[in-house]
């Protein structure tokens, strides 16, 4: 969508990088930016600057330097960790935001470098880091992040779109990570509102594409460059037109098309849809189940029932699916070493009811995201030995078992839950030592050398928290966290009543009890 956005300007010329070939320099553009979707993607943006010959820091950046920009999910949710590195942050949807951004920015190009940034720290949804500034208590403790004067907005607020339209590919390619695929976004956020889920709370509200004037444009579009079509969301056939849409993709017009859809809710699963996914080449569905434990699912605000799982399951097979997908995860707040034998044996019986349908079980470790009710709690250490047993007790069983790495989602929160500290510590890890050892290895000798801190011109900040205290520690309310000054969708004491109730419910079914 950016890409494209601005490849329609014609007063615009822009390019693409490529990380995985040699491109020439881009060093004397206006802008430079990206968007990141994963936190673990960090740093890469260092690498990009480096190869690019443009300064890492953005206070070392001179009036001839472009612009450093970036947008996406995790740098709307939490963008400290790498605001030294960025001039400008671009919170939240890009439809409205990018082309009053690029506006702004030629109405602003003849103005210093200091002049410019000032101007677009005007506009709603720009974020210009160093016009903020962190402060911390005597003890080392993020106090606030404040404005550098009362010019200054103290408050950035997330943008929204909230038209019927929404984003589909603009480039199509058997090089990418789904080839030659055409996605087409059917629905933005999710209405579950499950309490860890940044998808859900940071994107709010839930909003659907116009079946007539988006989805089926779109697709027909798509279908004039390939065959393959993908429906993306978080909750795709929440769509309140999604069985509409199944019965016009089922016209025989389509025979030759092959649909594959993003998760979906196991409610809505029904024998009509498994069907015409499977003629239509669709092999799989994927559910996302959270944990085999009621107490769990209620935990998390899961509306899911045992019996809607099942039926899925049922409906999957009876339609000629020959996969189903199931996400889950381990170290989730008040979880108990029950849940996770709950969750094992959920998908035993399940195997057991479903013979001939595979199953595959995707789990992750729980990492707190800003901006949902979960950002208080932290990383769980006994979750790496739950996702041993979760293992032990399904590979053999013939369930395909893949968890994702508790070493990478301990970075992971490392990165969603530090401030600006944490930056000299990225440009230390990034390139040939981003490897779980290289961060602990970054981290621990920013701790005790203050070399880094002066050579990156961060010698003000307060010296690092301990690592425990940022990834694995239960953080009370009244703690200063470092996305206060950014808006998201959801009021803080709302964030709270959420977490609270997410207490309640670990409390009214506890299995100790």
């Amino acid at each position: 969508m950016i890409w494209s956005t601005l490849a329609k300007r014609s007063d615009v010329d822009v390019r693409r990088i490529f990380t995985d070939q040699k491109d020439n320099s881009h060093k004397n553009c206006d802008l430079f930016g990206l968007s990141l979707s994963w936190e673990l993607d960090g740093p890469i943006l260092l690498d990009l600057l480096e190869k690019q010959g443009i300064p890492l820091w953005n206070n070392q950046r001179q009036e001839n330097d472009p612009l450093v920009f970036g947008g996406g999910p995790v740098l709307t949710a939490n963008p400290e960790p790498l605001a030294p590195f960025l001039d400008v942050v671009l919170l939240g949807d890009g439809e409205n935001l990018l082309p009053t951004f690029i506006n702004a920015v030629k109405e602003f190009q003849d103005l210093p470098r200091k002049e410019k940034l000032q101007n677009l720290a005007q506009i709603p949804g720009v974020y210009i880091p160093e016009l903020y500034v962190p402060q911390y208590t005597d003890n080392g403790k993020l106090k606030a992040i404040t404005p550098v004067n009362n010019k200054i907005p103290n408050t950035i607020i997330k943008q929204t779109w909230k038209q019927n339209t929404l984003s589909h590919s603009s480039v199509i390619t058997p090089d990418a990570a789904w080839p030659n695929i055409y996605m087409v976004e059917t629905v933005r956020s999710c209405p579950e509102l499950c309490r860890f889920c940044l998808a859900s709370y940071l994107t709010l509200p839930f909003r659907t594409a116009s079946l007539e004037d988006g989805l089926i444009p779109a697709i027909e579009k798509g279908l004039m460059a390939t065959q393959r079509i993908g429906l993306l969301g978080a909750s795709v056939t929440q769509h309140p037109q999604f069985s509409e849409l199944l019965t016009w993709l089922s016209q025989d017009r389509f025979d030759d098309i092959r649909l594959s859809i993003s998760s979906v809710r196991a409610g809505t699963v029904n024998g009509e849809m498994t069907k015409i996914l499977s003629n239509r080449a669709c092999k799989s569905i994927t559910i996302a189940i959270e944990s085999g434990s009621e107490r769990m699912r209620k935990v998390v605000n899961k509306k899911l029932t045992e019996e809607e799982i099942f039926m899925a399951a049922k409906y999957a097979l009876e339609g000629g699916l020959k996969n189903l997908k199931l996400y889950g995860m381990v170290g989730l707040p008040t979880e108990e070493i029950e849940d996770v034998e709950a969750t094992a044996d959920l998908l035993l019986r399940l195997k057991r009811k479903t013979p001939g349908l595979r199953l595959t079980l995707g789990v992750s470790t729980f990492v707190p995201k800003a901006h949902t009710p979960f950002q208080w709690y932290g990383v769980r250490k006994e979750a790496d030995k739950r996702l041993k047993l979760l293992a032990k007790k399904l590979k053999p069983n013939g369930i395909n078992f893949r968890p994702e790495s508790y070493g990478w989602s301990v970075i992971q929160a490392l990165i969603s839950r530090s401030d600006r500290r944490l930056a000299p510590v990225i440009a230390l890890v990034r390139g040939s030592q981003n490897t779980l050892g290289g961060w602990k290895k970054a981290y621990k000798s920013i701790s005790e050398n203050d070399h880094y801190k002066l050579n990156d011109n961060t010698n003000n900040m307060a010296m690092l928290p301990s690592w425990d205290e940022v990834i694995h520690e239960d953080w009370d309310f009244s703690k200063a966290l470092p996305w206060e000054h950014l808006q998201g969708a959801i009021k803080p004491e709302l964030l709270m009543q959420h977490h609270q109730q997410s207490i309640d419910e670990a409390s009214a079914m506890n299995p100790k009890t």
